[in-house]
């Protein structure tokens, strides 16, 4: 990760798509793994990420950490 900037994250709920910028060098080329689309300079490190279907995306992820039982992301009592 560049240490250059700090990581940006934003939402947009019309297209459901989650960004995350970890860099600000130029972007080369992008690559779509499944959902997630990320952006790679010409040397091949990444620079911003794009969670398609970010919704389901966070959901998965989150039964995950709760099965793994890592607290800071378990579910609190309200």
């Amino acid at each position: 990760m560049n240490n250059d900037k700090k990581t940006k994250i934003s939402y947009d709920p019309e297209s459901d798509v989650l960004r995350v910028e970890i860099s600000k060098r130029p972007i080369d080329y992008a690559k779509e793994m499944g959902n997630i689309v990320v952006h790679f300079t010409k040397q091949g490190l990444p620079v911003y990420l794009e969670f398609l279907e970010a919704k389901r995306f966070l959901t998965k992820t989150k039964k995950i950490l709760e099965k793994a039982r890592t607290p800071e992301f378990a579910e609190k009592p309200v």
